[in-house]
């Protein structure tokens, strides 16, 4: 791990008691996923936060402890500033309640999670993490989801929800595609009509429209700098995967729907 210029520390004056943060020492940036496993592994909160959300897990590959690991690097990568260890409490608990993609109430999901956030942060002292340190991660887990349709206020919110937006692009997020499809029963297309010139989408029957009626979009919504090149950068894999996928299945992608213009 490499140090920047900033670093909220914790400190404690001894005449009057108070708990407050400098931001003018050096804090460690992560540049691998090795450096975050590592400042968990240095922390026995983090270490147990880590593994309450890994038993609340279950085995759904798109939403394991690696996904939140891998949330924890970009969000902190978006938002350098943050306090490291919020950033990576906020990751780690941001799906700490994961309600299936086609339940009724997948729209709350996020809410749940940020309760449920905000009541195992308020189990520790004020050292590890401030009322404002809760506040902070409980609004950044609420409006991460995507089904929620919430934009962030808050700058851990915005560098959070880019970096769980950004697990549903690229090569990640075709892996994570098929296997939520998979999990719902989905197909990977509609082999009659792949791009659905002659029919409606329907993302929850077919995995491939899921890339229309959302994974490409996402880049226009993307909250940071970084998160939309990155957002952009993934998006154009995306474009070469339905290509290729075109070529190998016998129906050139030019888009879907009836244009096929959705490039």
């Amino acid at each position: 791990m490499a140090l920047s210029l900033q670093e909220q520390t914790i400190i404690t004056n001894e005449s009057d008691g108070k708990r407050q943060r400098t931001e003018d020492l050096p804090v460690t940036t992560f540049e691998t996923i090795e450096d975050v496993r590592s400042f968990i592994a240095a922390d026995p909160v983090l270490i147990q936060l880590q593994q309450a959300a890994e038993e609340h897990m279950g085995d759904d590959p798109g939403h394991d402890l690696y996904h939140c690991q891998r949330v924890a690097l970009w969000t902190i990568r978006l938002h350098p500033a943050v306090r490291a260890k919020n950033a990576i409490a906020a990751a780690l608990l941001h799906d700490i309640v994961n309600v299936p993609k086609n339940h009724p109430r997948r729209h709350e999901a996020s809410l749940m999670s940020a309760e449920k956030a905000q009541e195992m942060l308020s189990c520790y002292s004020t050292q590890d993490f401030t009322k404002e340190d809760i506040d902070d991660i409980f609004l950044a887990v609420r409006d991460h989801s995507f089904s929620r349709g919430a934009v962030p206020e808050t700058a851990l919110g915005k560098a959070l929800q880019d970096a769980d937006r950004l697990e549903a692009l690229g090569v990640l997020g075709a892996f994570r595609n098929i296997s939520c499809g998979t999990q719902m029963g989905a197909k990977f297309f509609d082999a009659q009509d792949p791009w659905a010139r002659h029919r409606p989408l329907n993302d929850k029957k077919f995995s491939m429209d899921h890339y229309e009626c959302k994974l490409l979009q996402l880049e226009k919504g993307m909250n940071t700098e970084r998160g939309r090149a990155e957002a952009r950068i993934r998006t154009e894999r995306l474009h070469r995967l339905l290509k290729e996928l075109g070529e190998e299945i016998g129906v050139p992608f030019t888009g879907f729907g009836p244009g096929g213009d959705s490039q």
